[in-house]
C-alpha cells in the first residue's frame, strides 16, 4: 500500500478519534461526516465500484435499524421503570444490600451486566446497565463509560458464546469448509475441541487480565466522579474489588473448561452475584464507612433509604427479572421458542444486485424482548393511559440524535469491511491494515494480536465481527512465526473484548440511553485508557504464556 491507500484504509478509525475524541463533534454531526469521506475514498483511492458502496451502505441501514431496536427497547424499558415508581423502589432498596457507590458499581455493571452480557450480548449490558446506574444516582458519563468498560470480560461468551462458537468458528472457513491450513493443524481432532481450547485459553488469560477490571472500575469511579477526586478512595477497597473479579473470572473458567463456550458468562455472573451479595452484606472485606459521591449524595441516600416508596421491592425488580429470564429461556437451544423466533427474518438478499446481504431476525432481538417486558409492566405497576402516553413520547423523542448517528455510523463500517472488490488489486481494508502490522512486527506478533481484535470491534462494532474478521488472519500469522494458532486466536478473543469498549455503535448507544447524545467523544476518551490496558494486558500475558511456559 502507498500512503494514501495507508490513510484511505484508515480513515473509519481516524476520523472517529478526529471529530469524535480531538475536536469533540456531537456524533450525529461527526458521523455523517466520518461516512461521506469513507465512501469517497473508497470511491477514488480503494476503487470499489460505486453499486457496491451503495448496497453497503444499505446493508449498514438494515443492521442500524436493528441496534436502534435494542436502543430504544432499554429507553422506554427505563422510562417505564421512572414514571412507575419501580426506579424509587429500587433506589431504596439497594440500600439494604450496601449504601457504597463503589459496590454498587461492581455488582450491577461487573457482576449483573455478565450475566446479561452471557445472554444477550450486542451492547445490551450497557444499554440496561447504564440506565439503572443513572436512576441510582450516577453522573450520566459514569453510567456510560463504566458500563462500557465492565463489558469486557464476559464478551468472549457473550449471546450464549456467539465470539467464539460463530464468530472463530466462521472466521476459521473459506465459504461452507475450514481453511486447509486450519484443517491441517486440527489433524483428527474436530473444530468444536478446538473452539473449546481456544475458550479456555482465552479465559485463562483472562485470569490474569479481567480480574482487575472492577478494581478499574472504582479507581476510576473515585478518581473522576468523587467529591475528592482521589484515587486512594478507590484503592481502600483493593481486595473487595480484587475478590469480586475472581468471583466472576474463576466460574468462567471452570464453566469453559468443562461446558465449553456457551455458558462461562452466564454461570460465572450468577455465581458471583451469589457469591458477592452476601458478602457484601456481612461486609466482607469492606470499610465500615460506605463511599458516597458527595456529602450531598450520603444525604439524598439517607433520605430516600427512610422514606417509603409505595411499592414492594420484588414487584419493582421484577421487569428485570422477566428480562434475564426470557432472555435465558429464547437462547436455549433444547426449547423450539429459539427457532420460533428466528424463524421470522427482515433483510435484502443480494443488494442492488451485489453480493452484499443482510438480515436481522426482530423478535429475537433483545429489543423485542424489552418492549414485551414494558407491557407487561404497565400492567403489573398499574400505569394510566396518559402515563403510558408520556413514556412513549420522551423514549422516542430521545432516539432522533441516534438514528442519525447510528444511520451513518454503521454503513461507514460496512463500507470497510466490504471493500475486499475493488478495482485497486487491494485486499480488504481492515485486512491490509492487520498484514501492513503484522509484518511490521514479526515474532513479536502475540503482543500485537489482541489490538488486531480490538481493531475488529472498534470499526465492526461487535466480537463476534472481529472474529470472523480476524481469526483466519490470526491464525496464518501464528503458523508463519511457528507459535501455536490457539494461543494467538485466543489473543484474538481477548482483543475483541477489549475493543467493545471503545467501539462507535456502543458508545452511541449507550450515550443514548443515558441522555448523552452529542457527549460520545467524552465518552471513548474515558474508556480509551482501560481498553489499552485490557490489550496490552493481554498480549504481555500471552508472550508469557507463548514463550515462557511454552503453551
Amino acid at each position: 500500500m502507498n500512503l494514501l491507500e495507508v490513510l484511505t484504509a484508515a480513515t473509519p478509525i481516524l476520523a472517529v478519534f478526529l471529530f469524535l475524541v480531538v475536536l469533540r463533534l456531537p456524533a450525529h454531526v461527526a458521523m455523517p461526516i466520518s461516512f461521506l469521506l469513507t465512501g469517497a475514498l473508497a470511491f477514488w483511492v480503494w476503487q470499489i465500484p460505486s453499486i457496491r458502496i451503495f448496497a453497503a451502505s444499505i446493508e449498514g441501514i438494515i443492521i442500524a435499524i436493528s441496534i436502534l431496536w435494542i436502543v430504544f427497547g432499554a429507553i422506554l424499558l427505563l422510562n417505564t421503570l421512572r414514571n412507575s415508581g419501580a426506579m424509587d423502589a429500587i433506589r431504596s432498596g439497594f440500600s439494604g444490600v450496601t449504601a457504597d457507590r463503589r459496590v454498587q458499581l461492581i455488582i450491577i455493571v461487573w457482576l449483573f451486566g455478565s450475566f446479561i452480557e452471557g445472554a444477550a450480548g450486542f451492547g445490551t449490558p450497557a444499554a440496561i446497565g447504564a440506565p439503572l446506574l443513572v436512576a441510582l444516582g450516577f453522573p450520566a458519563l459514569a453510567a456510560a463509560s463504566l458500563a462500557l468498560i465492565a463489558d469486557s470480560s464476559a464478551v468472549s461468551f457473550g449471546a450464549v458464546g456467539t465470539p467464539v462458537i460463530v464468530g472463530v468458528d466462521q472466521g476459521l472457513r473459506q465459504g461452507s469448509t475450514i481453511a486447509p491450513q486450519v484443517q491441517d493443524n486440527l489433524q483428527n481432532g474436530s473444530m468444536l475441541d478446538f473452539l473449546q481450547q481456544v475458550a479456555q485459553s482465552a479465559v485463562m488469560m483472562d485470569l490474569f487480565v479481567g480480574t482487575f477490571i472492577p478494581l478499574i472500575l472504582i479507581v476510576m469511579l473515585t478518581r473522576f466522579f468523587g467529591e475528592r477526586h482521589s484515587w486512594k478512595e478507590g484503592l481502600a477497597i483493593w481486595k473487595f474489588a480484587i475478590f469480586a473479579g475472581l468471583s466472576f473470572t474463576v466460574p468462567a473458567f471452570l464453566v469453559a473448561s468443562l461446558l465449553g463456550p456457551e455458558f462461562p458468562s452466564i454461570i460465572g455472573g450468577l455465581v458471583g452475584l451469589a457469591i458477592v451479595i452476601p458478602a457484601t452484606q456481612k461486609g466482607f472485606l469492606l470499610p465500615d464507612e460506605p463511599w458516597y459521591f458527595s456529602e450531598e449524595d450520603r444525604l439524598k441516600q439517607e433520605t430516600l433509604v427512610s422514606q417509603e416508596t409505595g411499592m414492594p421491592l420484588w414487584k419493582a425488580w421484577l421487569p428485570y427479572v422477566f428480562v434475564a429470564l426470557i432472555l435465558v429461556i429464547t437462547r436455549l437451544e433444547v426449547l423450539p421458542i429459539k427457532e420460533s423466533l428466528r424463524s421470522i427474518k427482515i433483510g435484502w438478499e443480494n443488494i442492488l444486485g451485489t453480493t452484499i446481504s443482510t438480515t436481522f431476525e426482530p423478535l429475537y432481538l433483545p429489543g423485542s424482548i424489552f418492549i414485551l417486558v414494558v407491557g407487561l409492566t404497565f400492567f403489573m405497576h398499574k400505569m394510566n393511559a396518559q402515563t403510558i402516553q408520556n413514556t412513549m413520547k420522551t423514549s422516542i423523542t430521545t432516539m432522533i440524535g441516534s438514528a442519525i448517528s447510528l444511520g451513518t455510523a454503521v454503513p461507514m463500517v460496512r463500507i470497510f469491511i466490504n471493500s475486499s472488490e475493488n478495482s485497486a488489486d487491494l485486499l480488504s481494508m481492515p485486512m491490509e491494515l492487520a498484514q501492513l502490522f503484522a509484518s511490521a512486527v514479526g515474532g513479536a506478533w502475540p503482543l500485537v494480536a489482541p489490538l488486531i481484535g480490538a481493531l475488529g470491534s472498534f470499526i465492526s462494532g461487535s466480537a463476534t465481527f472481529s472474529n470472523m474478521m480476524f481469526s483466519l488472519f490470526q491464525f496464518s500469522v501464528a503458523e508463519q512465526i511457528g507459535v501455536s494458532p490457539q494461543m494467538v486466536t485466543s489473543l484474538q478473543v481477548l482483543g475483541a473484548n477489549a475493543g467493545n469498549m471503545v467501539c462507535v455503535l456502543n458508545v452511541v448507544a449507550a450515550a443514548s440511553v443515558v441522555n448523552m447524545a452529542g457527549k460520545e467523544g467524552t465518552i471513548i476518551r474515558m474508556t480509551l485508557g482501560p481498553m489499552l490496558y485490557y490489550a496490552a494486558a493481554s498480549g504481555v500475558i500471552g508472550l508469557i504464556f507463548i514463550y515462557v511456559v511454552g503453551m
